[in-house]
């Protein structure tokens, strides 16, 4: 069975991932020093009903400070704001709020540290190499720059055509919104397990991007959930230095409890990526609006300032996407198509930017799109005056107009 993570992504980078594997042969040295580098020693560690090993780790002895740019870090403890947010209204459509992980039912972490997920040795047996465990695949940009059925955004704001360039491996349904002054985003992003072809090849997320232009130096912030049975192989959760976690009930990675069902209950998770005005540190909150870590501002370049690009929506990573036949069958959201609608599509409501007006509220311009719409699609349905939109997306992959 698929689980569903609570995923956090610290930087988007183009990285070399070196061979650990000779002649088929696994080396088994180097998996025992990866785990050892990964796993921080445990004040108490859980044993989760699902399978997984929560160990509380102490606060100052977190991954993140192995980074060598974060030595003489100060932990800020609590964000130094708290934005004002216009009241919803999408009430008519009742979802309800996931905050419960399913390892909470099997204990918790005590003050003064941080619940982390173990990463286990067929963990790293799944993943392509030992130095690209935890990282999200490399992206891989087509060499044209020309527009076409499956090729590259181009959305426009303020008379200015942005290009977004197209990533060969990854397909997207999004909605999108660009400026120059953006300090945050949110969203109630609902929670489904969509199926993949290929667990241990593929993953598909639901999620929020905070990104800088692709004109200066690319940088995203990412979070959401993430369908794939074996770890995610940029970087995720605490795989990769540099997250700072504060709360001591969120565990990065770990299983959500509840999940949205074919015209049946229906449930959703609520992510806000936040730049505090004081510090520069780039906040994550979760559920109802409880602080879970940060990425220091001292390790960007153009974030450090703002955000110029948010994207709401979902993304299919596999080998077999934007291709003429064999697409794969690896699904997006519910694994609807955007316009079968509440109930049965996945779905992001109470949508909502930040800037430096510091008060919450929905984008003054939004342009939806996705890259194989006969694949994956996206729908941005505003029901009437004054109402704040709901934006639609996902689909099957591999279908009849999808061969």
């Amino acid at each position: 069975m698929e689980k569903l993570k609570i995923c956090g992504l610290f930087l988007l980078l183009v990285l070399s991932y070196l061979s650990d594997r000779a002649n088929g042969r696994v080396n088994f040295k180097a998996i025992n020093a990866k785990l050892k580098q990964l796993n921080k020693p445990a004040v108490k560690t859980i044993q989760s009903e699902d399978g997984d090993i929560i160990d509380c780790v102490d606060i100052y002895k977190q991954p993140a400070f192995d980074n060598p740019a974060l030595k003489n870090h100060v932990i800020q403890m609590k964000p130094s704001f708290d934005f004002k947010e216009e009241t919803p209204s999408t009430k008519s459509m009742l979802s309800k709020l996931v905050v419960s992980q399913t390892w909470q039912s099997s204990g918790s972490c005590p003050e003064g540290t941080v619940p982390i997920r173990r990463i286990r040795r067929e963990d790293l047996l799944r993943a392509d190499s030992i130095n690209g465990f935890g990282r999200k695949p490399q992206e891989i940009i087509s060499k044209s720059s020309t527009p076409n059925q499956k090729g590259s955004r181009f959305p426009f704001f303020s008379s200015t055509k942005r290009v977004v360039p197209t990533v060969t491996n990854e397909s997207a349904a999004f909605l999108v919104t660009l400026g120059s002054n953006f300090i945050g985003a949110k969203g109630d992003i609902n929670v489904w397990n969509p199926r993949l072809s290929s667990p241990t090849q593929e993953f598909t997320t639901a999620q929020i991007w905070v990104k800088s232009s692709p004109a200066q130096v690319f940088e995203s912030l990412e979070s959401g959930w993430a369908a794939n049975s074996s770890i995610y192989s940029g970087c995720f959760d605490h795989n990769c230095d540099g997250f700072v976690q504060t709360n001591s009930q969120i565990a990065l990675g770990a299983a959500i409890k509840q999940m949205s069902r074919q015209l049946g209950a229906q449930y959703h998770i609520t992510i806000g990526i936040y730049k505090d005005p004081k510090t520069n540190n780039w906040w994550l909150k979760y559920g109802r609006n409880t602080p879970i870590g940060y990425w220091p501002g001292t390790l960007f370049s153009s974030l450090k300032f703002s955000s110029t690009l948010v994207e709401w929506g979902g993304r299919v990573y596999s080998s077999n996407v934007k291709k003429p036949h064999d697409h794969t069958q690896a699904q997006m959201g519910s694994g609807q198509f955007a316009s079968a609608s509440y109930g049965k599509a996945c779905f992001i409501r109470n949508i909502a930017i930040v800037d430096f007006s510091m008060a919450l509220k929905y984008p003054h311009w939004v342009g939806a799109g996705a890259d194989e719409m006969n694949c994956y699609s996206a729908y941005n349905d505003k029901k009437s005056k004054g109402a704040s939109p709901i934006f639609y997306f996902g689909g099957p992959g591999r279908n009849p107009n999808c061969p």
